[in-house]
């Protein structure tokens, strides 16, 4: 709304997600009457859209409704909208259910979730690929706008392929670190062990438990692992020496030895260096330079920390510094008498 001479204006926008939502609402008695919500939206609007529906009605089919006798209700709504095409969905509360249903009408052989990072990983089938991405990426670009999920698809080809890479690289990390031939290392690998420190540390009996292992061979596999492990931390403190990165930024929590050296390479060097950072610095960020979006790497990129941990990262740097004060520590909660007297009530009967 705008205030002019002759009283306030009111102004709609035709490529707003919400006004095909209002037109549904005009087209559809069930969505104008609650019992049939559109959850979520999303438009590349006079091209094509994508809704979300979930019926609060068990005996009412949302899609169906919203679709009408021989697509009559959304032909209605695509004649408003000049021929966007629109695809209708099924909402779910389970991610993986409703990426899927997004990626219509592509068929998902397999999704593989990252809360942390709301990124999905999408394996489909080769025919599948064209289906899911879109013409210029305009289905699975309108998926993700609609589910809040980033989502990255690969063919079952890709996927295989990426898998084997992965596991001949964790295979040649154990040849090295435990001195194990290749056939032993295949066989940390494929009982899902990735890392060295994950050998070190997990209990012995799950080592044990290996087919061919026993008690005294995953002990000597644990020593092996920690002897690598303590060797390659003392390597790191001497790099981390020799490129003068200064002993105050090992106190900042979360900077691990390996963190530091990267730092050191990328010329952070002191407290206040890293303290002087933001978030964006230490994953990367893109920017347009000369129309074109460039991505600008970050310090601690090759960590694919989240945005939550690179900024408590900072954080703790700032804290450390002494340019903020730590915040206070949450009071304990006291149960209150009452409530307490009520439950042991409960109990006695």
């Amino acid at each position: 709304m705008r205030r002019e001479t002759k009283g306030p204006q009111i102004f709609l926008s035709r490529a707003k997600p919400e006004f095909m939502a209002r037109l549904f609402a005009q087209e559809v008695p069930e969505v104008y009457e609650g019992v049939i919500e559109i959850k979520a939206a999303a438009r590349d609007p006079g091209s094509r859209a994508k809704i979300a529906v979930l019926s609060h009605d068990s005996s009412i089919d949302p899609v169906g409704a919203c679709v009408g006798m021989r697509g009559a209700r959304v032909q209605a709504v695509v004649g408003e909208m000049q021929g966007e095409k629109i695809d209708i969905i099924p909402w779910s509360s389970d991610p993986a259910t409703f990426i899927v249903n997004a990626l219509q009408p592509a068929e998902v052989s397999k999704v593989v979730l990252d809360p942390e990072e709301a990124r999905v990983e999408v394996v489909v089938g080769e025919a599948q690929l064209s289906l899911a991405i879109g013409r210029r990426g305009q289905n699975v670009r309108l998926a993700s706008q609609l589910t809040g999920w980033s989502i990255d698809i690969l063919t079952e080809a890709e996927e295989s392929e990426r898998r084997q890479k992965e596991f001949a690289t964790r295979t040649e990390l154990f040849v090295k670190a435990l001195e194990v031939d290749e056939m032993f290392a295949q066989l940390l690998a494929s009982e899902g062990f990735e890392t060295v420190e994950e050998i070190a540390y997990v209990d012995t009996i799950e080592l044990a438990a290996i087919e061919g292992l026993n008690d005294e061979i995953a002990e000597e596999l644990q020593a092996r692992a920690q002897d690598y492990l303590d060797k390659f931390a003392a390597e790191l403190e001497a790099k981390r020496v020799e490129l003068g990165v200064e002993d105050a930024l090992k106190k900042v929590p979360g900077l691990t030895p390996q963190m530091l050296v990267a730092l050191g390479e990328k010329g952070v060097k002191t407290l206040d260096d890293f303290a002087g950072l933001v978030g964006d610095d230490i994953r990367g960020y893109f920017e347009t330079k000369n129309g074109e979006r460039v991505r600008e790497p970050g310090v601690l990129e090759s960590f694919q920390l989240t945005q939550e941990q690179a900024d408590a990262l900072v954080l703790n740097a700032r804290i450390a510094a002494g340019w903020i004060e730590a915040p206070p520590e949450p009071e304990p909660v006291e149960e209150e008498a009452g409530e307490a007297d009520d439950l042991s009530n409960v109990f006695r009967k």
